[in-house]
């Protein structure tokens, strides 16, 4: 079960941040078109990730703060095409769905995501990840804090709420 510290913000800088990373030696993976179907459970989050690079089952527990907050991740490796979804949809119901194209970039052990977002815009995310229990979470939270400080994130540009969350809340208002 990978641990991670991770934080998410608006930016309309993508361009910068995509020549800093790359001049940080990041390797680009990709740039992955992401259907996120986020699913009714009681206890944490649960998504199914549909994409042309990622496709997993992902439970997740993280609090809602700005800045850097700690996220306990299972995922599932899920084979697109498969009836993975229709069973969680039938069975649980749907809460929210994001679609989303994402580049995807590492330097070691930190994922970055550049993000454009359906109906939200676009934004940054960072992720320190122990997927083995070899790093300590003031590790991964320094790291976290470095690539911030790196990429020039304002504080007043850190988002709390996950897609799903900020997409629910413009439901609600609309």
């Amino acid at each position: 079960m990978p641990d991670l510290i991770e934080i998410k913000a608006k930016s309309n800088q993508q361009e910068k941040v995509r020549n800093i990373l790359l001049s940080n030696k990041a390797i680009f993976k990709g740039t992955d078109h992401q259907i996120d179907t986020y699913f009714n459970v009681p206890n944490g989050r649960l998504k199914l990730r549909e994409g042309n690079i990622e496709n997993h089952l992902i439970h997740y527990h993280r609090s809602n703060q700005k800045g850097p907050k700690h996220s306990l991740v299972t995922l599932y490796k899920s084979t697109p095409e498969s009836s993975l979804k229709k069973i969680l949809s039938d069975s649980i119901g749907v809460l929210i769905i994001v679609d989303k194209k994402r580049g995807i970039y590492f330097i070691d052990n930190v994922k970055f995501h550049i993000d454009i977002v359906n109906d939200l815009g676009t934004f940054i995310e960072i992720e320190a990840i122990d997927s083995d229990g070899s790093i300590s979470k003031e590790k991964l939270l320094e790291q976290c804090q470095s690539y911030i400080s790196l990429l020039e994130i304002k504080e007043e540009d850190l988002v709390s709420n996950s897609y799903s969350d900020m997409l629910l809340e413009k439901s609600r208002i609309s």
